[in-house]
């Protein structure tokens, strides 16, 4: 095969389709390139991106096109933790139609939950060895499947397993958004991009407890139930079209496969180099326990993760209390009772917004030193985070008394989502900016804990 020198090669133009489909894209100029190595066993050519590659995730996806996709992705993580909580609007009707107590019918919540929480473990891994594209389009279909099943369930037990089932396999879009992202974005610009999509396990969970009450009121559990079907069903078609493969390593591998079989030599990924040939069984294996050993010996990520955890087992709490206290003790109505969730939705947005001027400064700082740029440099939101969130939840408990105005506990909860989210955010982007290759599975360890509590509380 004919080789050119490395000099520069100009930008090469693909349309959005070609990187839909093609994993290799192997061009005259990738087929052409100087690869270092001989290409045989003992020295095979060592497969890098070449320059202006319009493969590379980092390079040849158009700015907006990244920006639209890191949308794509936050709501398809939103999409599956609005469906966590919207059937908690819902529990009178399921009592009612399938006469059921009040413990067993909020278990179609706690069991969905525990499902993000588990499966993780098995998709983080799944996507590093087989790429995010296909486990994303796979299990957001089989979300959507078993959702709509679980409109025609004819008593509990069926919804319940139907749910479980749906939430873990919905759980793919948590920790593989946090992956696509990683691989498209540098550390300078990806803070942004995480705050869209840390946004979504906080921000979904609290809307769907608001849209789910109102539906239920005037139309019963399965309206619940449809709209989060549509919800995901429209996630996973749109990510099916407009989402390319972006996982570097795994491109990287099948593209060196290709073109070995293109032309016979012997090519390499650069990550595979010195690394000596693992059957496919002991790959997955490996990477299956991946997520178990970094939550269990890696101390930033299970420190990280049994706070992140606390928080979100809190979110859970607030959502236990909220018709406890304003539609058991002040008399709401189902659906009206439901909105003063605004008041945690509208201080998780501020903020987001408060965490784009902090992400400012912190791009300023990083232009003067780019070479002194730390993960820990992420955790300085965290701090505020951490002191304004117990703020609003002692604000809250002081005032939910029934002769204490409404507002003033809405206040209280419009600060405990904004300490909630700002600490979030803060630690999600030091797991990523610290793990980038695997942050899948470091993610993965963090959902798994941060599902539990939610499940369990």
């Amino acid at each position: 095969m004919s080789k050119t020198s490395n000099d520069e090669n100009p930008k090469q133009k693909v349309t959005h389709m070609c990187l839909i489909f093609s994993h290799t894209l192997i061009t005259e100029d990738v087929a052409r390139y100087t690869y270092p190595g001989s290409g045989t066993q003992d020295d095979p050519f060592v497969v890098d991106w070449i320059p202006n590659d319009p493969r590379n995730p980092m390079t040849g996806i158009g700015k907006g096109m990244k920006w639209l996709i890191t949308v794509i992705m936050a709501l398809g993580t939103l999409s599956i933790t609005f469906s966590s909580t919207a059937f908690s609007g819902a529990i009178p009707q399921i009592q009612k139609d399938f006469h059921a107590s009040t413990e067993l019918s909020i278990l179609s919540v706690s069991l969905f939950v525990l499902g993000i929480a588990i499966a993780p473990m098995t998709w983080a891994p799944l996507s590093e060895l087989y790429g995010r594209q296909v486990i994303y389009a796979v299990m957001f279909c089989l979300v959507t499947v078993f959702g709509a099943g679980s409109i025609w369930s004819h008593n509990i037990e069926t919804l319940l397993v139907l749910r479980f089932f749906a939430g873990a396999f919905g759980s793919s879009a948590i920790v593989n958004s946090a992956g696509v992202i990683t691989d498209m974005f540098v550390a300078k610009e990806r803070g942004l991009a995480m705050i869209v999509y840390t946004s979504a396990p906080f921000v979904g969970p609290t809307i769907g407890p608001i849209c789910g009450g109102f539906v239920a009121q005037y139309g019963g559990w399965k309206w619940v139930d449809g709209m989060t079907v549509i919800f995901t069903g429209i996630c996973w078609i749109v990510g099916m079209i407009l989402v390319p493969e972006t996982y570097q390593p795994y491109l990287l591998i099948r593209r060196a496969k290709k073109l070995c079989a293109m032309t016979g030599h012997k090519y390499v990924s650069k990550l595979e180099v010195g690394k000596p040939e693992r059957k496919a069984f002991a790959t997955f294996t490996r990477a299956i326990a991946r997520p178990w050993v970094m939550l269990f010996f890696e101390a930033i990520v299970l420190l990280v993760s049994i706070y992140t955890a606390i928080v979100y087992g809190t979110l859970y709490l607030m959502f236990t209390a909220f018709p406890i206290v304003y539609e058991q003790e002040r008399g709401w109505s189902q659906g009206v009772a439901g909105l003063p969730y605004i008041g945690v939705l509208v201080g998780q947005i501020l903020s987001m917004f408060f965490y784009v001027v902090l992400e400012v400064g912190y791009q300023k700082k990083l232009a003067k030193n780019p070479d002194k740029a730390k993960p820990e440099d992420r955790l300085a939101p965290a701090i505020i985070g951490a002191v304004i969130l117990p703020l609003g939840l002692f604000w809250f408990a002081w005032s939910t008394f029934p002769h204490v105005h409404w507002i003033v506990s809405v206040l209280g909860g419009a600060l405990f989502g904004f300490g909630q989210v700002i600490l979030f955010i803060s630690l999600v982007n030091y797991i990523v900016d610290a793990y980038t290759i695997y942050v899948a599975s470091a993610v993965a360890a963090n959902a798994i804990l941060r599902g539990l509590f939610g499940a369990a509380l």
